[in-house]
């Protein structure tokens, strides 16, 4: 990464410096390399000087004069300049940035792809919703998130594994099947009024008559409690077979799907129970079992098991990331939740202490709701789907590649608003549409070149010259730095944002410089630069999950 070694430079010029005497020997600043807005003050620029003359109490300017004194020559810089207040530029060269074409089309689809000095296995929990529902728009943004983050980090080296939780028991398992049960009778001409805690949608009413025809009245001979397990077995079997098909078309995989039975089936649950107890973290009080997690940092200690006897959601994570960390070993786990689950996350952390794990190695994302509207106008909840806005008729109205641009075109902590009407439109105003064109308008350039016989694989890029062709330049060279920021800071909507901004440096390219004309050694060049700028955008819409369409 060329940043990373301009940040190594300066910090070995500002040693150089200081062991001369020319500069105190302080501690040294934080090294930061950052891109320029206006490439009239260069492409990269430090403000070192700044920072360091605040403890050297020099003159930034002459900070910046010593530092240019030590820095070595770079075959990819061409000029490093020093300007007010105590700025440091660096301008690419142009020889340099023409001969990253020839390198984008040698590496072709793994442009950009790195390998780790050692193995990472790292895990991305997401989506994990209870099966006792279809999908949300809400779950569709995390999804996305999840599964895009995935594929960066495994373009970065990383072992990835993608894994859905399958909350398989507890009380919301159980309105399931009452709330079944309850429509089976109904379906059967029975009375039966629902629970108040049942589920709503038309689903449960649909998948009821279903077991009736498959079943009849078979659970008729059973107890109540009898029946609503069985029944609730069998929805939540079902509905998982529907939340992993609109994943699907949602092009959202996962290498496992782990329940949560297992925890108790295997003994493991009882097992971290009694290590907890042992280590002393664990109290009976006011009829329950207690988490003492106030000596590990948290606010207030929490319920690991109730008056009634069953464990509580947390304890039932405890045992899940035991099992993440100390069991399958992966080395650093994510876990993509929902808003409502802020809070659990310092007592998630606690835990892990009281087990020895470093907290270090979690990283939770807060993935905020989103608001459906047409225009002005908000899209109200589905009487099919309950309370909620079922994803699958999001993506059955603009589309899957729509859905997981805009989805990703937030920040993840931020709410979302989702205009659907200008998901779906065929103009420069919707992103998704405007980055796909680019691509289908590099596509159609090269087939034209193929029809008319041109063989450009011995262009000559010294020639791309022009400042079109420059800016064009610039934008590629930008695609592994800023995966790397997605996979520093965790946040993949710097993708469509660079997506979108390489797009308009090839539009802009392609207004200003004729591709195919009279020039034939200028044609072979540009059409090089062309398919350069193809293989990215394609690579960038990859990570994202998103298709690369050769015609629109």
């Amino acid at each position: 990464m060329l940043k990373e070694k301009l940040e190594r430079c300066l910090c070995q010029a500002v040693q150089e410096a200081q062991k001369k005497g020319e500069l105190p020997p302080v501690t040294m600043a934080q090294v930061s390399i950052e891109r320029t807005q206006n490439p009239r003050h260069g492409d990269f620029v430090s403000n070192l000087p700044m920072k360091l003359a605040r403890s050297t109490k020099a003159s930034p300017l002459l900070i910046a004069e010593q530092i240019l004194e030590h820095l070595p020559r770079l075959p990819e810089i061409a000029d490093v300049i020093v300007a007010p207040p105590g700025f440091i530029n660096f301008v690419l060269r142009k020889e340099w940035l023409a001969e990253q074409v020839n390198n984008i089309l040698a590496a072709r689809e793994t442009y950009g792809d790195s390998v780790l000095d050692e193995e990472c296995r790292i895990q991305f929990e997401f989506v994990s919703v209870n099966p006792t529902g279809p999908l949300h728009v809400g779950h569709g943004r995390g999804a996305v998130l999840g599964s895009t983050l995935a594929n960066v980090f495994k373009s970065a080296g990383y072992s990835v594994e993608r894994e859905y939780y399958i909350n398989d028991v507890g009380s919301q398992i159980t309105n399931l099947g009452s709330s079944l049960y309850t429509r089976y009778l109904q379906c059967l001409g029975k009375e039966a009024s629902l629970p108040a805690d049942a589920y709503m949608g038309d689903y449960v009413i649909d998948m009821a008559r279903e077991i009736v025809d498959e079943y009849g009245e078979k659970f008729l001979v059973l107890s109540s409690d009898e029946a609503s397990a069985e029944l609730g077995g069998i929805g939540v079997c079902r509905l998982l077979e529907v939340i992993e098909k609109e994943l699907a078309l949602l092009r959202v995989d996962f290498d496992s799907w782990f329940g949560e039975k297992s925890l108790y089936e295997t003994g493991q649950y009882q097992y971290v129970m009694g290590l907890l107890r042992d280590r002393g973290y664990v109290q009976e009080r006011e009829g329950a079992v207690w988490f003492e997690t106030t000596a590990l940092g948290d606010e207030k200690d929490n319920v690991l098991v109730r008056g009634d006897g069953l464990p509580t959601y947390f304890a039932s994570d405890i045992v899940y990331h035991y099992n993440k960390f100390l069991v399958r070993k992966f080395d650093r786990v994510v876990d993509i939740w929902g808003a409502d689950h802020q809070g659990h996350i310092p007592r998630m952390q606690a835990a892990l202490r009281a087990m020895g794990i470093e907290p270090e190695r979690f990283t939770v994302m807060i993935c905020q709701m989103v608001s459906l509207r047409r225009g002005e106008e908000v899209v109200k909840a589905s009487k099919r789907s309950g309370n909620i806005i079922a994803l699958k008729e999001v993506i059955d109205e603009v589309g899957v590649d729509a859905c997981r641009f805009h989805f990703l075109s937030r920040s993840a902590d931020s709410q979302m608003d989702f205009d659907l009407e200008l998901a779906k439109k065929q103009s420069d105003e919707n992103p998704v549409y405007y980055v796909q064109y680019a691509h289908a308008r590099i596509a159609s350039i090269l087939r034209t070149a193929l029809e008319r016989g041109i063989d450009y694989s011995g262009g000559d890029v010294s020639l791309l010259v022009a400042e079109p062709e420059l800016s064009l330049l610039r934008q590629l060279v930008l695609f592994p730095e800023v995966r790397d920021t997605v996979i520093a800071t965790m946040e993949p909507q710097y993708l469509p944002y660079y997506a979108r901004d390489l797009a308009t440096s090839f539009h802009s390219f392609y207004k200003q410089c004729r591709v195919i004309s009279d020039d034939e050694e200028l044609s072979r060049a540009r059409l090089k630069l062309v398919e350069a700028s193809g293989i990215v955008l394609a690579r960038v819409l990859g990570l994202m999950g998103i298709t690369a369409p050769e015609r629109m």
